[in-house]
């Protein structure tokens, strides 16, 4: 789903077919979508006249990486980032999207000199909301600039918190130092806010809280019995290999299980992975699809019976609330923002289990739980079917992100 698309725009000779923005080409394009800005790609979406609850209208350039706009990267912060863009831009701002390359969040020495010329070349008092993968490491190329732009930190996982060994105490210091410097800090869940608050001792007036919102299926799940799904990047920290261990142990029960998500990202561990499942035997049960997008992700929530969420490390979890709003109850570990996202029915039940993170044995006992007990079954799919009415949707996603935006403009 491309930037346009996510807003519901349809692109005709170079513009949308949309009352709510108009896309412009960039002097000197070559195709309807990209420019290079140095090494980065940039797309306009103009004002349209309307104003957000009583405010002026306001121009914002938002910083992301690369790639955040690709169907084939479907992690939770692309999909957040461009549903962002699109949302504010539908109601009425001014979004100015530059996407820059290289690896964050450990960049070269030519991503952090495109990363200077990029804030060089913003004006004074401009508004900027920049990604945290971005941001959180280059404190050498953001401070000088901070004096004169309101910039916005969002934060989708602070550095500190993630597992990858590469996240080095350099970045993190330069974590701290990038977000006691900004004018506001928005957090994609209550637990990261906290994360914030503990770690960084930044006023807590100034880091704000927006979590993804999710859209409504059109309909409940009709699930297939024992068919149970996981969403995510293959990789440690999403935890498939402790769900394959937990399913180990009841090889003598009716299921089947799809892993669906990229494959590349961390290929050593998708290779244990499948020698594991052979090993086992479960070849047939067990399925590595890749990424599954739009209409066939939807049927895969739509016809599982269960979705699990093994994580070892999760700031929110986005497929939980994807799942939920399919009515779809989640085995979930507790962990980060796992228990945030699962959240309760407006009656004060959970829609779905939370075990303790990083045991096999007790996900065994709960997918053991589920798969045997149809009572629990029923009542848990209850209970998920009721949640569907109290996620949150996109849109007042977007009205906190602006709110932030907003709320600490003074003379620049």
């Amino acid at each position: 789903m491309s930037l346009l698309e996510a807003a519901g725009q349809r692109i005709v000779s170079g513009r949308t077919a949309s009352t709510a923005a108009t896309y412009h080409r960039v002097p000197g394009m070559t195709n309807r979508r990209r420019v290079r800005f140095s090494s980065a790609a940039v797309w306009r979406l103009a004002r349209c006249g309307r104003r957000w609850e009583g405010r002026n209208i306001e121009r914002v350039q938002v910083i992301v990486p690369e790639g955040f706009d690709d169907p084939g990267r479907p992690t939770g912060g692309n999909i957040y980032d461009r549903r962002v863009c699109a949302g504010l831009a539908e109601a009425g701002w001014d979004v100015l999207v530059t996407t820059v390359a290289a690896g964050w969040p450990i960049p070269g020495p030519r991503a952090r000199a495109d990363l200077a010329r990029i804030f060089s070349a913003i004006g004074d008092g401009e508004v900027v909301l920049i990604d945290g993968l971005i941001a959180s490491p280059a404190a050498a190329q953001l401070l000088p600039h901070t004096g004169r732009i309101p910039m916005t930190v969002l934060l989708h996982m602070p550095l500190a918190t993630a597992l990858d060994t590469h996240h080095d105490a350099s970045a993190q210091r330069s974590e701290r130092v990038v977000l006691r410097a900004a004018t506001g800090v928005v957090a994609t869940s209550e637990w990261t806010r906290q994360q914030v608050l503990t770690r960084y001792a930044i006023p807590a007036h100034r880091v704000h809280v927006a979590r993804p919102g999710v859209d409504q299926a059109a309909a409940p799940a009709r699930p297939v019995r024992g068919h149970l799904i996981c969403v995510g990047v293959l990789g440690r920290h999403k935890g498939q290999d402790l769900l394959v261990e937990a399913l180990a142990e009841l090889g003598d029960l009716d299921w089947h299980c799809v892993l669906a998500g990229p494959l590349d990202r961390d290929p050593d561990f998708v290779e244990q992975l499948q020698a594991r499942i052979t090993r086992l035997g479960y070849g047939h049960r067990v399925r590595l699809t890749g990424v599954l997008t739009g209409a066939a992700l939807s049927h895969a929530y739509t016809t599982a019976d269960l979705l699990v969420a093994p994580s070892r490390s999760e700031t929110y979890g986005m497929t939980v609330t994807e799942a939920l709003a399919h009515g779809l109850p989640v085995i979930a570990a507790a962990v980060g923002g796992l228990p945030e996202a699962l959240g309760f029915t407006a009656a004060g039940t959970r829609p779905g289990q939370l075990v303790p993170p990083g045991d096999p044995a007790a996900l065994a006992a709960a997918l053991g739980d589920w798969l045997g007990d149809e009572h629990h079954r029923h009542r848990l799919r209850a209970a998920a079917r009721q949640r569907r009415s109290t996620l949150r949707g996109w849109g007042q996603t977007t009205q906190e992100i602006a709110n932030a935006l907003t709320a600490h403009l003074g003379p620049y």
